[in-house]
Order: structure tokens, then C-alpha cells, then sequence
């Protein structure tokens, strides 16, 4: 895949999936790196991802907490909020609209 391509989609989309992660358990950064980069959407950086965890926070849409490490450093464990969770199912449905735009008009100019 073209990297400057997967860059931009990334930054519409690395949000949304962060807090849909951390929605369905809390979760640490390096973490979250693994499980975006698992379903698919390629290796994150931290200086991709901790500004937009950074972003969320202080959106209030997740909340942080420093725990220590069993095995390692103390981690800063991510939890979706209240608002985040609205924010999440808001962000959901503007992109199965959008998305389902694009395939249509992708589909049709094959």
C-alpha cells in the first residue's frame, strides 16, 4: 500500500478506532499500537498515537491512570469516558455513511 496514502486515511481514521478499542477494554499504548496494526491498519508510531491519545484526554473522552508494571515500567492505562462513548457511536455512524459512499462511487468508477 502506498504509505503516504495509508497516512492520510490513517489521520481521519486513528481516532475513532482508538476509542473504539479502548471501548471495548482499557487499554496502554503500546498495546493499542498492536492491536490497530493487528486489524489491519499497519504499524503506528508513538508519535502518532500518544498525540491522539493526548487529544482524547483532554476532550475528556478518555480517561488515564499510571499502574505499575508487572514485568517492566509503570503503563498509562486508557479508558473510554461517558462522552467518548457517545463520541465513538456518533463517529461510527459518520463513517459507515462516508465509507459506504466511497465504495459506491469506487465500485462504480472501476
Amino acid at each position: 500500500m502506498d504509505q503516504d496514502r495509508r497516512g492520510q486515511w490513517l489521520r481521519g481514521v486513528l481516532a475513532p478506532c482508538v476509542l473504539a478499542l479502548v471501548a471495548e477494554r482499557e487499554s496502554y499504548g503500546y498495546e493499542l499500537a498492536q492491536s490497530l496494526d493487528a486489524a489491519g491498519l499497519g504499524p503506528i508510531q508513538g508519535g502518532t498515537l500518544y498525540p491522539v491519545l493526548l487529544r482524547l484526554q483532554r476532550f475528556g473522552l478518555v480517561t488515564a491512570s499510571w499502574r505499575d508494571g508487572t514485568a517492566g515500567p509503570a503503563r498509562k492505562y486508557y479508558r473510554i469516558t461517558a462522552a467518548g462513548r457517545e463520541t465513538l457511536r456518533h463517529a461510527t455512524a459518520d463513517w459507515q455513511e462516508f465509507s459506504a459512499g466511497v465504495a459506491s462511487i469506487l465500485r462504480e468508477g472501476r
